[in-house]
């Protein structure tokens, strides 16, 4: 037999027969409330979510606390600093405008989710708003804000995220040269000078 599977929507609500009710659906909002600009704000790192032909796509946003910059209630600008030059998100967005966000606060159990459409400015005075250390974003990715709400600490709570007990040692989990070599990118003495090397390279190169 076939594993089980839901397969429509009132197969959906039948599995679940509890409706959201309150605070779940009426929380959304349109626009970055004086509040949520204050979360926006406090935050160092979020996760973008963008849409493909075929498959979507997740990537980390990271920088210092208020690195995406709140142009106005409907509009946010993150920075797309250095990094791989795989271009993952910013071809999504030229293909397909619709993008998700989330942010994270260190230490703080909730999150804010942010929905919404988007382009990439390379204007030469937004990329200079966006400059550190005398260096430019590439481009600037503008998400035209169409719904923002807040997200319960659930998650944070069952996975313990910022507890420090329950921090791996990153010498018990893979490398990312080992991650390559596992692909066939790198031979095992490949695999060992870029992993040596890597932490110099990262941060001699995070503008």
């Amino acid at each position: 037999m076939g594993e089980q599977q839901i397969t429509s929507l009132a197969e959906l609500r039948e599995h679940y027969p509890t409706e959201p009710v309150g605070n779940s659906l009426a929380k959304e909002v349109d626009r970055i409330t004086e509040l949520y600009a204050r979360w926006i704000g406090s935050s160092p790192f979020c996760v973008i979510s963008t849409v493909r032909d075929g498959g979507l796509d997740c990537s980390p946003r990271g920088d210092g606390p208020g690195f995406v910059r709140i142009r106005d209630p409907y509009t946010l600008e993150i920075p797309d600093r250095r990094g791989n030059n795989r271009l993952d998100t910013l071809r999504n967005l030229i293909a397909d405008d619709r993008i998700g966000l989330i942010f994270l606060v260190p230490g703080v159990q909730e999150c804010v989710r942010v929905r919404g459409r988007a382009y990439l400015s390379v204007e030469p005075e937004v990329l200079d708003s966006h400059a550190v250390q005398g260096k430019r974003p590439a481009s600037v990715i503008v998400v035209q804000v169409e719904r923002v709400y807040f997200q319960c600490a659930r998650a944070m709570k069952r996975s313990r995220l910022w507890d420090a007990e329950s921090q791996v040692p990153r010498g018990v989990l893979p490398t990312a040269g080992m991650f390559s070599e596992e692909a066939g990118a790198f031979t095992a003495a490949e695999r060992e000078a870029y992993d040596d090397a890597l932490e110099a390279r990262q941060l001699g190169s995070l503008y």
